[in-house]
C-alpha cells in the first residue's frame, strides 16, 4: 500500500492488501480486523463494506487507515482500542486504555448470573466488583430491568467509562457506580448475587501474554503469583455480602478452578460448580451462600 500511495485504491481492493500483511504478522482474524479498521475509517458499518467492494477509497481516507493498520500490526495495540468501540452481549461499548477489552468468553459469566436470577422482573440486588466499562453490569442491567444492580471499580478513570456506557445505552439510572476496592464502597450491604471478571494472571506469567495485551491496564489483569491473590480476597469476603442462596459468580483461568474451589469452600460457600466456555475450558466458578438452621438472614 506504501507503494502506490497516489493511485485509486478500492475497498476490497485494501482489504485483500491489509489482510495479507496481517497473515504475515501472525495476526489472527487478519480479515476481520482488517474490515473492522476500515470501517472505522470510512465512518460506516463494517457490513456496508460488503456493499462497496468497489467503491474507491479517498486519500485522506487511506491515510487514517494507514496510521490505523500500522499501530495494529507493528504496535499490537487491539482493534477495541484504536476504533474505541467493543461490542459485548450485544451491547456497542466504549473503550479506552483505561479499561479490560471486553472478551467473547465473559459472556458465560454474565449468563451463570441469569441463570442464577431467573426472575426477569424480581428487583434483584446484584454487585458487580472491578466493573472497567461497565460490559457486565450493563448487560445483566439490560436482561433484568428492576435488577438493582451496584457496580465498583477502584480506578476513577474506569467508572468514567462505564458510566458513559451507561448513559449512552439508556441504562444509566439503572446501575449505581461506586469508586473503591472491591467490597469496599458496599460495607454493611447484602446483594443476591455478586459477580467479578477480577485480575487473575499470574506476574510470572506475563513474558508469554500477546503483545496486545501491554496496551491493557496492568492492574486489570496480574494479580500476584499465582494469578490468585484477587479471587482469594473476593471469596473470603462474598459470604458477608450474600444474602442466604445468594450467589458468587468468579471468572478465571482455567488451571486456577481447582485451587479457587477449595478457597470458594474454606469461606464457608457452597461451590455449585463451573461453568465451561465455548472452547470448553473452565471459565467461571459459580458459588452459594448457604441457607440453613442458623444461617443469619
Amino acid at each position: 500500500m506504501s507503494d502506490a500511495r497516489d493511485r485509486p485504491w478500492t475497498v476490497l481492493e485494501l482489504l485483500r492488501w491489509t489482510t495479507d500483511w496481517f497473515g504475515e504478522r501472525g495476526l489472527e482474524g487478519a480479515r476481520l480486523d482488517a474490515e473492522c479498521l476500515l470501517a472505522h475509517a470510512l465512518g460506516c458499518e463494517r457490513l456496508r463494506l460488503y456493499l462497496e467492494f468497489d467503491k474507491p477509497v479517498s486519500a485522506e481516507e487511506r491515510a487514517r487507515f494507514r496510521e490505523l493498520v500500522r499501530r495494529r500490526g507493528e504496535e499490537r495495540v487491539p482493534v477495541a482500542q484504536l476504533t474505541g468501540r467493543k461490542e459485548f452481549w450485544s451491547l456497542d461499548l466504549a473503550v479506552t486504555p483505561d479499561v479490560l477489552v471486553p472478551r467473547p468468553e465473559t459472556e458465560c459469566l454474565v449468563e451463570a448470573v441469569l441463570e442464577a436470577l431467573p426472575e426477569p422482573e424480581a428487583e434483584y440486588r446484584v454487585l458487580e466488583l472491578g466493573t472497567g466499562s461497565g460490559a457486565i453490569a450493563l448487560a445483566l442491567a439490560s436482561e433484568r430491568p428492576k435488577a438493582l444492580v451496584t457496580a465498583t471499580d477502584v480506578s476513577a478513570a474506569a467508572l468514567a467509562v462505564a458510566r458513559g456506557n451507561g448513559e449512552r445505552l439508556g441504562l444509566g439510572d439503572r446501575v449505581r457506580w461506586l469508586e473503591g476496592d472491591l467490597f469496599e464502597p458496599v460495607a454493611g450491604e447484602r446483594f443476591d448475587a455478586v459477580v467479578s471478571n477480577p485480575p487473575y494472571v499470574a506476574e510470572a506469567d506475563a513474558a508469554g501474554l500477546a503483545p496486545e495485551l501491554a496496551h491493557e491496564p496492568r492492574g486489570a489483569l496480574f494479580a500476584g503469583a499465582d494469578g490468585l491473590a484477587v479471587l482469594t480476597r473476593i471469596a473470603s469476603e462474598a459470604a458477608v455480602h450474600l444474602q442466604p442462596q445468594g450467589v458468587l459468580a468468579l471468572e478465571l483461568a482455567p488451571e486456577q478452578a481447582p485451587a479457587l474451589g477449595a478457597r470458594v469452600a474454606a469461606a464457608g460457600l457452597v461451590e455449585a460448580g463451573v461453568r465451561r466456555d465455548l472452547a470448553g475450558r473452565a471459565r467461571v466458578l459459580v458459588a452459594r451462600r448457604a441457607a440453613g438452621p442458623g444461617t443469619e438472614s
